[in-house]
């Protein structure tokens, strides 16, 4: 076990419940923040953004079977399918032959999609860039270690959380 740094308090049960909700309706907030300003996003191409986040993974982890992107979305094949499919009929992902198993295919970005991708993304950091305009530089640095830390816990923790509801 390691001793926390002298700045730091070992939080009581108490103090992480109170914190957890907090945390919680911070989440909740910012959540329908961002669904009500995507909604209202006129760069989408017409294509559902969640859709984008397929094509950022697909960018990011290189093709794979529509089932493994499912799987890293977090996502049910079907929903993840109807999200590849108006990528595929814009032009921004292709189906090509698996690799390893001519009998399947996998999903690979084209050049359209990268176009789209960068578009979305200088979109995405502009409205951040003023959202954090006034943000100290050291606070930005803070804020990144710390979001990065708790998805990475989050996702840690994810299998768990399943495992707890489905014993409910």
């Amino acid at each position: 076990m390691t001793t926390p740094p002298d700045h730091a308090t070992v939080p009581t049960q108490g103090d992480v419940e109170d914190l957890a909700d907090r945390i919680g309706n911070h989440l909740v907030r910012l959540q329908r923040v961002r669904d009500r300003t995507i909604a209202h996003a006129k760069a989408t191409d017409g294509i559902d953004p969640a859709a984008y986040a397929c094509l950022f993974r697909l960018i990011n982890e290189g093709p794979m079977r529509s089932g493994a992107l499912a799987e890293v979305m977090y996502s049910d094949p079907s929903t993840v399918s109807r999200q590849v499919t108006q990528l595929v009929e814009r032009g921004h992902v292709e189906r090509q032959p698996d690799p390893t198993d001519g009998r399947a295919s996998v999903l690979a970005v084209t050049d359209s999609g990268r176009e789209a991708a960068t578009r979305i993304r200088a979109l995405r950091n502009e409205k951040l860039r003023h959202v954090v305009a006034d943000w100290s530089v050291d606070d930005l640095n803070e804020f990144t270690r710390l979001l990065d830390r708790f998805v990475e816990d989050y996702e840690r923790m994810r299998p768990i959380f399943g495992r707890a509801a489905d014993a409910r």
